[in-house]
């Protein structure tokens, strides 16, 4: 019996061998592009993303890290064009390879900017064995990029152009985890303190009733509402970017109340790795809403103090510039919209305590600690550089003026 139970296990490991063999020797085919045809409309094979959005022409073998995902659980990412969410999907397919050694398959958006971050960056992704293929997601294309991906246990679902076709499409799955980013832009405003995910939201928010849309359907479904995204690979700057513009350019600007009012700021990596926590944490995480931003509250009167100190200038002076206004007398007032505030002029950051007790997750970023290397960024950039948009401040301070 004992020399049975050898053989047996013999042939495993030999079979075992032969399939991963298999898949470090397996070619990845680039597609073929029709003549004159967008990249838009072809799907790309695993590993043929190019940093410039442009698929490979030539052929040759995964690397490791790809054929050790090959045998792996498999993660689904539905990825959108951009906009505030735009990054999430990169790190996220990141943090879901690398490091919860999940095959990962992205079906991105063919709408994206393949020349801008983060796209132009899907090589790394392309590296780490995650398979890229692209869909139009608002003409219908999604069925057709489904079709050759296996039952994953794991759909992140990252965009607002078709998430309910999304969770029909992967009912039939059942996977551990149905996990939809959503939007910390759904809540009602509260006088003081944080928002908490069960305070009052808009009922007719779209992304409240895509969430109400997966509850409905009987998935084990759970939900993200992130706020006020910034990080590497952004692909939507104007958060920061308001600040900075005004700041190393020396010019005076408003800022709503007496600049006490807060908010929440999130880097895109502690967005992914709160995402990706869920791996492990499935039964946790069902039927779940978790806000998804840092843990601290960031003041406007804060951000302005801790850009100057970033750029070397005495907060004290950037302060003299600042213009306070109150936006309750400015209701009916037709201002413009270029260059406007970019946060909300109430006190408006959520609280993240109830992902860091269910899902063992805490953020790794400050806006403190981030703001050398985003200003860096930002002067690599040349936004440092050239006029800016000041139309909405020039309105305000007139306004501010006019009423005095």
């Amino acid at each position: 019996m004992a020399s049975q139970r050898k053989v047996v296990l013999a042939a495993g490991v030999f079979l075992a061998s032969l399939a991963v063999t298999a898949c470090f020797l397996a070619p990845t085919v680039a597609p073929t592009q029709p003549s004159g045809a967008h990249l838009s409309r072809s799907t790309l094979a695993q590993g043929s993303w190019s940093g410039q959005g442009s698929p490979s022409a030539s052929r040759g073998t995964i690397g490791v890290g790809a054929a050790l995902v090959a045998l792996a659980a498999g993660a689904l990412i539905i990825q959108n064009k951009g906009g505030g969410h735009g990054e999430i999907g990169y790190h996220l397919a990141l943090k879901l390879a690398r490091e919860k050694g999940l095959s990962v398959t992205m079906i991105q958006d063919s709408a994206c900017k393949q020349d801008k971050p983060p796209f132009n960056c899907y090589n790394d992704l392309a590296a780490a064995g995650v398979n890229i293929k692209l869909a139009d997601l608002s003409g219908g294309g999604l069925a057709a990029a489904m079709q050759g991906v296996p039952p994953c246990e794991y759909v992140f679902d990252n965009q607002n152009i078709c998430p309910k076709d999304v969770q029909a499409a992967i009912q039939p799955w059942n996977p551990k985890v149905y996990a939809y980013v959503s939007s910390g832009g759904m809540y009602k405003p509260v006088p003081t303190g944080p928002l908490i995910e069960g305070g009052a939201v808009k009922l007719d928010n779209k992304q409240l009733s895509i969430e109400n849309n997966a509850r409905g359907l009987g998935l084990n479904w759970c939900t993200f509402r992130p706020q006020y995204i910034y990080g590497p690979k952004t692909n939507k700057r104007d958060y920061l970017d308001w600040f900075l513009d005004r700041i190393t350019r020396d010019v005076p600007f408003p800022l709503p109340a007496d600049g006490s009012l807060f908010t929440t700021l999130t880097n895109s990596e502690d967005v992914a790795g709160m995402m990706a926590s869920v791996v492990g944490k499935e039964a946790e995480a069902s039927g779940e809403i978790f806000n998804c931003a840092s843990d601290e509250l960031v003041s406007h009167k804060k951000m302005v103090e801790v850009v100057a100190t970033a750029l070397g200038k005495d907060p004290r002076d950037v302060l003299a510039r600042v213009v306070f206004y109150d936006p309750a007398k400015l209701k009916g007032v037709e201002l413009p919209k270029e260059g406007k505030f970019p946060f909300r002029e109430t006190n408006f950051g959520v609280d993240v305590q109830k992902a860091k007790k269910v899902l063992g997750w805490s953020p790794t970023h400050t806006f403190e600690g981030d703001i050398a290397a985003y200003y860096a960024e930002y002067c690599r950039l040349g936004k440092d550089q050239g006029p800016i948009k000041r139309a909405w401040d020039e309105a305000v301070m007139s306004a501010v003026t006019a009423a005095a």
